[in-house]
């Protein structure tokens, strides 16, 4: 037991010299990945109080599809100085092999599929925070993959990146894919508990109305 203990110990520490947190591309793209959620969690919440995305589009529907827009090429732009970043980062010998990249097209694939599906099924409204503009759902969707996962959407994009980390082969990119796992963890601490609050306050409303 301590024997593989020591093992798992040596792995570790291995693939962890061999991130290079000097390098100016990564440094730039963990930023990009701190940035993305704090900001449509700044601008949502700025949204639902002040309506200033609404007044700015002329209506909450086309503020609505403003933050999509923004949201869809941040992540894009994000995921490109992901990629570029891994690509000036240290391939690991551990990391080396067919096995680890049939895990990371694995990975990638079962991401997409999750984060498609639930847009899918939440379309562009439901996925871009439009419930903040007061774009409401009128049932909770129960269908795949939400019917698997809480959060598939969050869930997907971090499968992504570590998909994309084991098929370069670099420890960099699972470093990357905890900061990842542990902002949108951080995330939903605010983005739930907000969220339920609103529905709450529109189901307050309409009974106030039936007793009426």
């Amino acid at each position: 037991m301590a024997e593989k203990l020591q093992q798992v110990s040596d792995i570790f520490n291995q693939l962890c010299t061999e991130v290079d947190l000097t390098k100016k591309s990564y440094q730039v793209a963990l930023i990009s990945i701190c940035f993305n959620p704090i900001f449509w969690n700044i601008v949502a919440r700025t949204e639902y109080t002040t309506h200033f995305l609404t007044k700015l589009a002329g209506g909450p529907k086309k503020g609505c599809y403003l933050l999509a827009a923004t949201i869809f090429s941040l992540g894009i732009f994000r995921d490109y100085l992901y990629e570029q970043a891994l690509r000036e980062q240290v391939t690991s010998d551990l990391l080396t092999g067919d096995q680890f990249k049939y895990l990371g097209y694995l990975f990638f694939g079962l991401g997409n599929l999750f984060v498609l599906t639930s847009m899918y099924a939440l379309g562009i409204t439901g996925t871009y925070l439009g419930d903040y503009f007061g774009i409401l759902m009128d049932e909770r969707v129960t269908g795949f993959p939400f019917n698997v996962l809480d959060n598939p959407m969050y869930v997907g994009s971090t499968l992504s990146f570590l998909g994309t980390a084991l098929y370069f082969g670099k420890p960099a990119g699972l470093f990357a894919t905890l900061v990842v796992h542990l902002l949108y963890s951080i995330a939903l601490k605010f983005e739930e508990p907000f969220t339920a609050e609103i529905y709450a306050k529109r189901e307050a409303k309409r009974n106030g109305k039936k007793a009426e």
